[in-house]
C-alpha cells in the first residue's frame, strides 16, 4: 500500500511584485517612449536638439546630420512628436523642432549617463581593498605623509584608501592601480592644503564619466596656461578609461598618458576649486560657498564621429579661452 503524500499548503510570497512595479498605464507609455528612442538616427537628432546652443533645429539640419533624405528625417521627427518627445513650430518655409519643455536635461541625463555605461560595460567590483596591495598602499601612505608633514598620518591614510577603493571600482587596467592611486591621492592632498587666498586659480571640471569632455576641458587648461592655473578633472560615475577616440586629442596637448585617467568626483575637489564647470552632471556637485558655478552645454564624444569630435574640441577650446581669458587675463589668449 502507497503511504499517502503529506501536502503544505501554498506559502504566500509577499509582498506582491506589483506592489513594486511600476503601473501598468505608466510602463505602456514609457514603453512607447523607449520605442521612439530605439533608432540610431532618432538618438542621433536628440542629442543634437538637447547640446546644441539655441537647442533646436530644422529638418534641413537634421537631414545633414543623419544623412538621410528629409521625408525620412521628417518621418522620424513625426514619431518622436507622437510620444510627445518634440515639439515644433512653422516659420516661413521651415519647421523648427525643439525638445518638450522639461526634457532636456533628462534627455541629456539619458544619454550622458547611459551611452559611458554601455561602452565601457565595467562590472562593479568589491570596494575593499585587495588584501594584496595592502603593503603597497602601505608604501604609498609613508611617501605622502613625508611629502605632507602639515596633515596627519590619518588624514593621509584615509586619503590614500579612500583613492584606491573609488579608483577600484571601474579600473580596468589593474597593474596600474596602486600609481595611479598615488597621484590621485597626491592631488587631494595638495587640494586639502590649498590656501585660496595665496593659491594660483585652480578649476575643477565634472562630467559623467571623466572619460571625455572634462579630460579634454583640462587638458586644453593646462596647454594654454601651464602651472598659472591648476586644473583638475573628475566624473560623477567613472567610467574605467579614457574614450579611446579622446586619448589622441589629449596625446596632442601633451598630456601624458598616465594622467588621463578617470577619477571620482570628491567633496575635497570641489571645496578647493575656485571654478566648478559641469558638463551633464550639474546636479551631483555640493554647493560650496564661495565657489563658482558653470554648466557647459557640451556634447558628448563617447559617441561622437571624427567631425563631431573635432567639433566638440573646438566648442571646448572657444570655452576654454573664455574662461582663462577672465581668470589669466595676462595670458592674451586671443577669444574666438
Amino acid at each position: 500500500m502507497t503511504a499517502p503524500v503529506e501536502t503544505r499548503p501554498l506559502e504566500v510570497c509577499e509582498p506582491s511584485p506589483d506592489s513594486h512595479a511600476m503601473a501598468l498605464d505608466s510602463a505602456t507609455a514609457l514603453a512607447g517612449v523607449l520605442k521612439a528612442l530605439a533608432d540610431p538616427a532618432r538618438l542621433r537628432m536628440l542629442s543634437h536638439l538637447a547640446t546644441s546652443e539655441g537647442g533646436e533645429a530644422c529638418v534641413c539640419d537634421l537631414a545633414e546630420l543623419t544623412d538621410v533624405s528629409q521625408p525620412t528625417v521628417s518621418h522620424h521627427l513625426k514619431v518622436l512628436k507622437r510620444e510627445g518627445i518634440v515639439e515644433s513650430d512653422r516659420r516661413g518655409t521651415w519647421v523648427w523642432y525643439r525638445l518638450t519643455p522639461g526634457l532636456r536635461q533628462p534627455v541629456t541625463d539619458l544619454l550622458d549617463r547611459l551611452a559611458p555605461a554601455v561602452l565601457t560595460a565595467v562590472p562593479q567590483t568589491s570596494t575593499a581593498p585587495l588584501l594584496h596591495a595592502d603593503r603597497a598602499l602601505d608604501h604609498v601612505i609613508d611617501d605622502l605623509a613625508r611629502r605632507f608633514p602639515q596633515l596627519s598620518v590619518e588624514v593621509v591614510q584615509r586619503t590614500v584608501r579612500e583613492s584606491y577603493t573609488g579608483l577600484s571600482r571601474t579600473a580596468t587596467v589593474r597593474s596600474h592601480l596602486i600609481s595611479l592611486t598615488e597621484r590621485f591621492a597626491r592631488q587631494r592632498l595638495s587640494d586639502l592644503g590649498r590656501d585660496r587666498a595665496t593659491a594660483a586659480p585652480q578649476v575643477l571640471f565634472v562630467c559623467v564619466a571623466n572619460a571625455g569632455r572634462s579630460q579634454l576641458a583640462a587638458a586644453l587648461v593646462h596647454h594654454y596656461a601651464g602651472d598659472r592655473v591648476v586644473v583638475r578633472s573628475a566624473g560623477s560615475s567613472p567610467a574605467g578609461a579614457v574614450h579611446s577616440n579622446v586619448a589622441g586629442l589629449l596625446a596632442d596637448l601633451g598630456t601624458e598618458s598616465a594622467d588621463a585617467f578617470p577619477k571620482p568626483l570628491t567633496d575635497d575637489a570641489v571645496r578647493a576649486a575656485d571654478v566648478v564647470i559641469t558638463m551633464g552632471c550639474g546636479d551631483v556637485c555640493p554647493v560650496v560657498p564661495g565657489v563658482r558655478y558653470e554648466e557647459w552645454a557640451v556634447a558628448d564624444p563617447a559617441l561622437a564621429t571624427p567631425a563631431a569630435l573635432a567639433g566638440i574640441r573646438a566648442d571646448l577650446d572657444r570655452r576654454v579661452r573664455g574662461l582663462l581669458a577672465d581668470l589669466v587675463p595676462e595670458l592674451d589668449l586671443p577669444v574666438r
